[in-house]
């Protein structure tokens, strides 16, 4: 006889014993019904009861919540819509790709609670053999288990314990120009006569500047009395809205030195450019006229220049490096010039990653001059 009279004993079809129980939960204090739940399957009595009175302590002390079965997706579906709000468009385009193309159809059809250690290191193991940047996928993956920890779904995430293989990774080749190799490609970029591709790519190389900050710069931008060019904005990309503008990627604003040859080279462009815009019909308002403009005198899709890269990069038989390596081929030089680093930090954009850089040093025009009067002196072209 139990001695816990909601536990009932009953016969499976194989003539086995198993135990049962229905357990009164109390009322449900949003909707004011009164809950019971039943379970079932226990092989033994007394693993029944320690069930009961567990649930039963539960429900007395509000700890009991009712069981819901969640997928992945489910979480990912509500987890994505707070996301949204904490990112800039293209970063969320970047980041539901990911989901939808590599996380999606390998988790999402778990029910959340259980997933547990095994399935995420066989998936990682399955990244780890597919992808270049598998870490991502991981850490991404791992966001959704967190907010299925904040909505009590499931206790602790297993991703912590996932280990991540080595990868052999072929070496790639640097992503930089040396001083000899710009200067070869820049005068290949002048010779084909396309005066818009030789300035891209100069000032790329000879400020840094992110190629998104580059197609974002009006001629407003320009200072030709101080030559200086004030960097204050970038160009995005979304699914939702296409090109628009936005902050830099740090959000800050920074107005860099500018050495004459290109400053000149930028009033020849500018002045052969307004003509061309003229002829095409378009009304030119200095103060918004775009320094990069396509056919139709709106904003140059990032992925094009790579086309002009590559077309380059081809006809000249030149080392492959993308529209990105200028920035990293700038950063190079500059340090090969013997730059400070507070004076490379603020031409590129980049916040001091100690106390005494962010807090205490401050970029002045001095170290504004002799950064780029280094890195001129240092290419002498």
């Amino acid at each position: 006889m139990s001695k816990i009279k909601a536990i009932k004993p009953y016969q499976l079809k194989n003539g086995e014993t198993r135990y049962m129980f229905k357990i009164y939960m109390g009322v449900d204090r949003l909707t004011g019904i009164e809950r019971s739940t039943t379970r079932r399957g226990f092989k033994k009595q007394k693993e029944a009861e320690l069930a009961y009175n567990r649930m039963k302590f539960e429900s007395n002390t509000g700890k009991y919540k009712k069981q819901q079965y969640k997928t992945y997706r489910d979480i990912y579906e509500q987890w994505i819509v707070h996301y949204k709000k904490t990112v800039e468009e293209s970063t969320f385009d970047k980041t539901s790709g990911i989901f939808k193309n590599h996380i999606l159809p390998a988790m999402g059809d778990y029910r959340i609670d259980k997933i547990n250690y095994a399935l995420c290191q066989q998936h990682v193991d399955e990244w780890v053999e597919k992808l270049i940047r598998f870490n991502m996928v991981k850490s991404y993956a791992s966001k959704v288990i967190d907010y299925a920890i904040k909505l009590d779904y499931i206790q602790t995430n297993p991703f912590i314990l996932v280990e991540t293989p080595k990868k052999k990774v072929k070496r790639k080749h640097n992503n930089y120009y040396i001083r000899e190799q710009l200067i070869d490609f820049l005068n290949a970029a002048k010779s084909e006569g396309k005066k818009k591709h030789y300035i891209f790519f100069r000032l790329l190389g000879f400020t840094g500047m992110r190629k998104s900050e580059a197609l974002a710069l009006t001629w407003k931008d320009i200072d030709f009395t101080h030559n200086t060019i004030n960097i204050n904005k970038a160009l995005g990309y979304s699914k939702e809205t296409g090109l628009y503008v936005k902050s830099t990627k740090t959000g800050e604003t920074r107005i860099i030195k500018v050495d004459k040859e290109t400053m000149d080279v930028l009033k020849t462009w500018q002045a052969k450019q307004f003509q061309e815009l003229q002829i095409l019909g378009f009304e030119i308002k200095q103060s918004k006229q775009l320094l990069f403009s396509n056919t139709k005198n709106k904003h140059i899709y990032p992925t094009k220049t790579w086309d002009w890269v590559n077309n380059l990069r081809t006809k000249y038989d030149l080392e492959y490096i993308s529209t990105h390596g200028f920035r990293h081929t700038h950063a190079t030089l500059l340090t090969e010039a013997g730059a400070s680093l507070v004076g490379t930090q603020q031409r590129l954009g980049h916040s001091g990653n100690d106390t005494t850089t962010t807090t205490y040093i401050h970029v002045t025009e001095k170290i504004k001059t002799e950064t780029l009067e280094k890195f001129i002196e240092y290419m002498g072209y």
